[in-house]
């Protein structure tokens, strides 16, 4: 599936940063996204270590963050096929064990890969920043696009969603109104 005419790019991409970094674990695009046709990215942190077990930047991924995303997205009516995810940081920042936060430059480092990213996306209209890293950067995006809307979600992770029975609708209703902006076309690409 990954030499998918929608996809095959964004494996061309993932598979530059791999060599010309040789940063090895940047998973790929998962191909039941939108892939260059998406209109939304939903921008996270940095791939844990299922994502990069699986291969896979994917909400069908077999852990409780990507189960609590694959649901939301469900309830609330985004189709996966206007959507991409992918991290600020394409890369595992991890010990194997465990992810750790990512820093100031992480984040720097993995800038020019997103503006690449998104150069790739002819229709994109929407970047979702979930969580609080990915959501450091809202004010560069604004600035570098201006037409695009821009939104901010928490991470879907078990700690917050569990945490107060509030957080998992606060998440959803923040969802439904990145739905609203897919059907509205009040953004443009």
């Amino acid at each position: 599936m990954l030499r998918q005419p929608h996809i095959s790019r964004l494996t061309a991409f993932v598979e530059k940063i791999r060599t010309t970094t040789g940063q090895t674990k940047v998973p790929y695009f998962d191909p039941l996204d939108g892939g260059i046709e998406a209109e939304c990215l939903f921008l996270l942190e940095a791939p844990g270590s299922r994502a990069v077990h699986s291969g896979f930047i994917s909400r069908n991924n077999p852990d409780e963050s990507a189960k609590n995303w694959f649901e939301l997205n469900r309830e609330v009516g985004i189709p996966r096929e206007q959507t991409i995810s992918w991290n600020i940081v394409p890369w595992y920042i991890g010990s194997g064990q465990k992810i750790r936060p990512a820093s100031k430059k992480d984040i720097q480092d993995g800038l020019p890969y997103l503006y690449r990213l998104i150069a790739l996306l002819p229709r994109l209209r929407i970047v979702a920043l979930v969580g609080g890293k990915a959501q450091s950067i809202s004010d560069l995006l604004l600035q570098r696009y201006p037409a695009m809307g821009i939104f901010k979600l928490p991470h879907p992770s078990p700690l917050f969603v569990n945490h107060a029975p509030r957080n998992r609708e606060r998440l959803k209703s923040q969802l439904i109104q990145v739905r609203d902006a897919l059907n509205s076309r009040r953004f443009r690409s």
